[in-house]
């Protein structure tokens, strides 16, 4: 069976995979990048207005060259853990925690591994209340991993 850790490349993600490699070294892991496509994004102005940000395919294709890259770090973090880990980056249709829910259901994950909060890194991707939704809405177990001081 395998393991879904989700990785966003914050000190709370780096640390999740060290736990999950001193916990369940030799397993199989996928270390899963999910973001909000720019063109499905919307930001709040301070009105209260919601607007759209549109990107081009250019824009497009060079984060997903990036998440791609930052979902390949975190599985060779994983495999330097002890973990036989592939890398996969997902976009998300609605937000990040029930793209991490769809895709440990994919998968038929034995277990879901997330930081606490996804504040270094790529800011964007595991903020605040993700660990906590993925939590309430799996249906499998979770394993929220504060972060070390020593993980980066």
């Amino acid at each position: 069976m395998t393991i879904l850790i989700a990785y966003d490349g914050s000190d709370d993600a780096k640390a999740a995979i060290d736990f999950c490699g001193r916990m369940f070294g030799g397993r199989d892991a996928v270390v899963l990048t999910a973001w909000e496509r720019l063109a499905m994004t919307t930001t709040r102005a301070s009105a209260g207005l919601v607007v759209a940000v549109d990107a081009t395919p250019e824009e497009e294709a060079a984060i997903q060259r990036s998440m791609s890259e930052l979902a390949g770090e975190g599985a060779e973090r994983a495999r330097a853990a002890g973990l036989d880990a592939r890398p996969r980056c997902e976009p998300n249709a609605l937000a990040v925690w029930s793209t991490i829910v769809d895709v440990a259901d994919e998968l038929d994950a034995e277990l879901i591994v997330t930081g606490t909060r996804g504040l270094g890194g790529v800011k964007s991707l595991l903020l605040g209340s993700t660990s906590d939704r993925v939590l309430h809405h799996a249906r499998r177990p979770v394993l929220v991993v504060p972060c070390s001081k020593s993980a980066g």
